[in-house]
């Protein structure tokens, strides 16, 4: 197989988007992709991120270098943002905000050092917003604010909640034409039926969907589950890049 036919050479041949979508506390199989990625030189030119997604992307695009994303994620604790208060969440979510203004470079969307749309929910409205400028660290946080776990943003009198409520692939900020590649993280939710739509990897024209199953399950009470999930997702993206891009199963398993 000649490399151009490969999933990396499809990535190289034209600057292109990384989208990571919603999952309950996957930010470390979302890292485990995009340091695959960029130890292979695939530098995406835009990201988008919801939920969980929201905060990788976010911190990759406000100027975190690799080394200090695994920092921060290898390093969390839950004591780190677990403040529960009263409010519309079990958590109000003033930990988390700190430590993300006292890690990220930069503090607002426009300043970033590559281009970044994050999908949040009003509740008031009951739609998806797609945030490119304002405050970064209120942005990250209103996507990855979960129901009933994270207490909602309140800005200017709309509540904003977590992206993934209704665009769990983070493709709202995306336009039609642009060449994406997907992280689609599969709900592993109890309650969704076989057919719900949030367990279908999403496809798109000008795109590449990877859909990695059995990864290991990270919560706020298994956090110490989270190297091995990052692992599991760096170790499969990397074989995924040598494969021919235009057969790419869209779902690929870690056992």
């Amino acid at each position: 197989m000649s490399s151009s036919s490969s999933l990396a050479g499809w990535l190289r041949a034209e600057p292109f988007t990384l989208t990571l979508g919603s999952g309950f506390f996957g930010f470390f199989a979302h890292f485990g992709v995009l340091k695959a990625l960029l130890e292979r030189e695939l530098k995406p030119a835009r990201l988008t991120g919801a939920s969980s997604g929201a905060l990788i992307a976010g911190s990759y695009a406000a100027g975190m270098t690799v080394s200090e994303i695994e920092q921060l994620l290898f390093s969390l604790r839950r004591e780190d943002f677990w403040d529960p208060g009263l409010g519309l969440g079990l958590l109000k979510g003033e930990l988390f905000r700190r430590r993300m203004r006292e890690t990220f470079p930069c503090q607002r969307l426009e300043e970033t050092k590559l281009p970044l749309a994050l999908s949040v929910y009003n509740l008031n409205d009951q739609t998806t917003e797609v945030l490119e400028y304002g405050d970064l660290v209120d942005a990250v946080y209103a996507s990855c604010a979960l129901p009933l776990l994270f207490q909602p943003l309140k800005r200017q009198g709309v509540r904003l909640a977590d992206g993934g409520i209704k665009d769990r692939p983070a493709l709202a900020g995306v336009a039609e034409n642009e060449r994406v590649l997907i992280h689609h993280i599969a709900s592993k939710s109890p309650w969704r039926r076989a057919s719900d739509p949030a367990l279908v990897p999403p496809q798109r024209p000008n795109g590449t969907t990877i859909s990695l199953l059995g990864l290991t399950r990270v919560s706020p009470f298994r956090l110490e589950q989270g190297p091995e999930a990052f692992r599991q997702a760096y170790r499969l993206t990397s074989q995924l890049l040598d494969r021919n891009w235009s057969n790419l199963m869209p779902e690929t398993s870690a056992k």
